[in-house]
This record gives C-alpha cells, sequence and structure tokens, in this order.
C-alpha cells in the first residue's frame, strides 16, 4: 500500500489555489463596490446581493485560504467550533441588548437614572 504524500510548499497545486483565491475575492470585492456605487438595483435588492457576495466571499476564504477542505480533518473540527462560539457570543449580546432595550423602554431618562443608581451593585 502506497504511503500519501503530504503537499510541500514548493508545490504548484497550492500556489494556483492562492492565486485563484486571491483573484475570487477581488472579483467579489469590486463586485460589490460597483454594484452598491452604480445602484441599479433598490435598497432592498442591494442589501441581498451584498449578502450574498459577502457569503461568496466568506467561502471562497474558507476553501482557498484556510483549506478547511483538505488536510486535517482537526482544522475542520477546530474552524465549528469556532464558529459554534463566534455565534453564541453574538446570538447571546443581540438577545442581552434586546432584553435591555425592552426592560428600559418605558423609562426616562432621569427615571433610568435613578434605576441605575438603586441597582449599581447587581
Amino acid at each position: 500500500m502506497k504511503k500519501p504524500q503530504l503537499e510541500n510548499r514548493h508545490s504548484p497545486a497550492p500556489f494556483l489555489a492562492y492565486i485563484i483565491g486571491f483573484v475570487l475575492s477581488i472579483v467579489t470585492t469590486l463586485a460589490a463596490y460597483f454594484i452598491t456605487v452604480k445602484r441599479l438595483w433598490t435598497a432592498d435588492a442591494l442589501i441581498y446581493i451584498i449578502l450574498s457576495l459577502a457569503v461568496v466571499q466568506l467561502i471562497v476564504q474558507i476553501v482557498f485560504f484556510l483549506h478547511i477542505g483538505r488536510g486535517s480533518r482537526w482544522k475542520a473540527i477546530s474552524f465549528y467550533f469556532m464558529l459554534f462560539v463566534v455565534l453564541i457570543i453574538v446570538i447571546g449580546t443581540i438577545w442581552i441588548m434586546h432584553n435591555l432595550n425592552y426592560n428600559m423602554m418605558d423609562m426616562s431618562p432621569a427615571e433610568m437614572k435613578e434605576y441605575m443608581h438603586a441597582n449599581e451593585g447587581i
């Protein structure tokens, strides 16, 4: 049975992958810029187009620069764990800000200051 060969730094395949990734990143960035500057669509359509270009660029970065699809399984596992932690932090932050906004909505600035001063030690 033949032993699997690891790619080295000087093989042409990784260099070509970096070039392709770089070109695709530049294309998606310029496309987002020109679509926004020219205002060819409505604002709602622009939001969806820019978000879809951002997702395409995210996939390009993950595949061509982080090499998540190739190589060690541990790279993919650590990437998914990092993504999970970031989602917990972002969703938790939005949840806390929404909860604070909901609870402080009916207060005047003076009442809010008094409430914050009374509950300072919590």
